[in-house]
């Protein structure tokens, strides 16, 4: 499996608007729509498709803010893997080739995330990857974890 990402955009968009989710992970994160609705409303916010070969499987959305300050933070603020494609690999695959990709567009030292503290899936999923809980909430209640480049 070799993953590679692409912006969304027109050619694209319809197709990975239509990514879905099983019912009991909809809670989890907003519909990819709203994300994108999210993205054209901030500039800062980058989303791609998350492709293995000419296979959509999945999507993200990414950015940098400068608050906090005086060092901002690097988001990874959303991943979905459609639902005919979890269970194979590609949320770790995933998360560790946005880890790299992270690092060369933004050489940052750390990257955030939030994440619901009864997404039991996506939390071991991210302590896999090398992320720990900071204590920090989100303004929605979801558990801060970062992952810090200079620990690998």
């Amino acid at each position: 499996m070799t993953l590679h990402f692409e912006p969304v955009c027109p050619e694209n968009r319809k197709e990975i608007e239509e990514l879905e989710l099983y019912p009991e992970q909809s809670g989890f994160i907003e519909s990819v729509p709203e994300c994108l609705a999210e993205a054209e409303e901030f500039s800062q916010w980058r989303t791609v498709g998350i492709y293995d070969g000419d296979i959509l499987v999945g999507f993200s959305m990414y950015g940098y803010f400068n608050e906090p300050l005086p060092e901002g933070r690097l988001w990874l603020d959303r991943l979905l893997i459609d639902k005919r494609h979890q269970g194979k690999g590609y949320g770790k695959a995933a998360v560790l080739s946005l880890l790299e990709r992270l690092q060369k567009e933004y050489n940052c030292k750390k990257v955030y995330l939030s994440v619901y503290g009864d997404n039991k899936t996506a939390i071991a999923l991210y302590q896999r990857a090398g992320f720990y809980f900071t204590g920090e909430y989100d303004t929605k209640g979801e558990k801060i974890m970062v992952y810090d480049y200079n620990l690998k």
